[in-house]
C-alpha cells in the first residue's frame, strides 16, 4: 500500500517561492501536467490519479501554501497569492507553458493562473471546481467552521481502521463529498485524510474562496477549458458546473454514481476524459499553429 505522503514514482521536492517553501511531488515523462488540490486538500489527494496520468505526461502536483507539506503565506488576501506560488514551482521545473487540473479550489486557483499569466496555461480541467456556490452565505458558514473544527486532523489518527473497514469508511465519508464510501481504495483513504495533520494554515484559503467570485472574470479565459463533475456531487452542484461550462464555452462531462471527491471515486474515468481532452487540445493547436 502506498503511503499518505507518496505518489507512486514521484520524486518529492520543495522550492522557495516568494517567502513560501513549497513542497510538490514530479513525476512521468512526456508534455507536462499540472495537478491542484482543493482546499483542506494536498498532494496526496492525487494519490490514485498522478500516477494514472505520469505514463503519458510529466505530472507536477503541488501541496497549496498552508496545505500539507507546504508553509502558509504570510498574507492571503485572495486567490492570486495561491495561483502566484503554484506558477512559481512549476516555472522552477521548466514546465511551462502546461495545462493544468484543478479540484474543488484547485479549479478557482487553476482559473487565477489562467487569467494572470495566459500565456503559461494551456488548458484549464476544472473537477468539482468551487467558487461559485462558495460565495454564499451558507457555504460561507460551513467554510468557517470546518476550518475552524478541522475534523480532517481527527480522523487522519484513525485513517489504518477507516482504510480496512467499509462501515468506516461510511462513518468518515458522507455523501456530501462521496457518493459511495465504501468503493474507496485504501490508498484514497490514506491519500484524502494522511496528510491533514500537516495543515499550517486552510483557513486564509478558506476565506480567500469565500471572497472570490470567478464567474466577474470567466470571459477573459481565452486557453481551452474542459468542466468534469460527479453526477451524485452533493457538495457543489450540477447547476456550477452548468454555469461553468456555458461561461466559459466549454464542454461539460459528467461521471456517473460519483461525489465531489471524483478524483479518487473513479479515477479511471476521471483520466480518460482529461487524455481524451488534452487530445484535442494538442490537436487544435497542431492545425493552427
Amino acid at each position: 500500500m502506498t503511503s499518505a505522503t507518496t505518489l507512486r514514482g514521484f520524486e518529492e521536492r520543495s522550492a522557495d517561492a516568494k517567502a513560501v517553501r513549497m513542497r510538490y511531488f514530479v513525476g512521468g515523462a512526456g508534455p507536462p501536467l499540472v495537478l491542484v488540490h482543493g482546499w483542506t486538500g494536498a498532494a496526496a489527494n492525487w494519490i490514485e490519479l498522478a500516477p494514472r496520468l505520469a505514463a503519458r505526461h510529466r505530472v507536477l502536483v503541488p501541496d497549496l501554501p498552508g496545505h500539507g507539506g507546504s508553509a502558509p503565506l504570510p498574507a492571503a488576501p485572495n486567490l492570486d497569492a495561491y495561483a502566484d506560488r503554484v506558477r512559481l514551482v512549476v516555472e522552477r521545473e521548466e514546465m511551462l507553458p502546461a495545462p493544468l487540473v484543478g479540484h474543488s479550489l484547485g479549479g478557482v486557483v487553476a482559473l487565477r493562473l489562467a487569467l494572470r499569466h495566459p500565456g503559461d496555461v494551456t488548458a484549464v480541467v476544472l473537477a468539482g471546481a468551487a467558487g461559485i456556490s462558495t460565495s454564499t452565505r451558507r457555504a460561507e458558514f460551513w467554510i468557517s467552521f470546518l476550518g475552524l473544527t478541522r475534523p480532517g486532523k481527527l480522523l487522519a489518527r484513525a485513517r489504518g481502521p477507516i482504510a480496512r473497514h467499509g462501515l468506516l469508511r461510511r462513518l468518515a465519508f458522507n455523501p456530501f463529498t462521496v457518493a459511495d464510501p465504501v468503493a474507496l481504495s485504501p490508498d484514497a483513504v490514506h491519500g484524502l485524510l494522511g496528510e491533514t495533520r500537516m495543515h499550517a494554515d486552510v483557513r486564509s484559503a478558506g476565506r480567500a474562496l469565500i471572497r472570490a467570485d470567478p464567474r466577474e472574470d470567466l470571459d477573459g479565459v481565452r486557453c481551452p477549458c474542459l468542466v468534469l463533475w460527479g453526477a451524485s456531487d452533493l457538495q457543489v452542484p450540477i447547476d456550477d458546473a452548468f454555469e461553468y461550462a456555458r461561461r466559459l464555452r466549454a464542454p461539460l462531462r459528467t461521471i456517473a454514481d460519483c461525489g465531489h471527491l471524483l478524483i479518487v471515486e473513479r479515477p479511471d474515468a476521471c483520466r480518460d476524459a482529461i487524455e481524451e481532452f488534452l487530445h484535442s487540445v494538442a490537436a487544435l493547436r497542431a492545425s493552427t499553429g
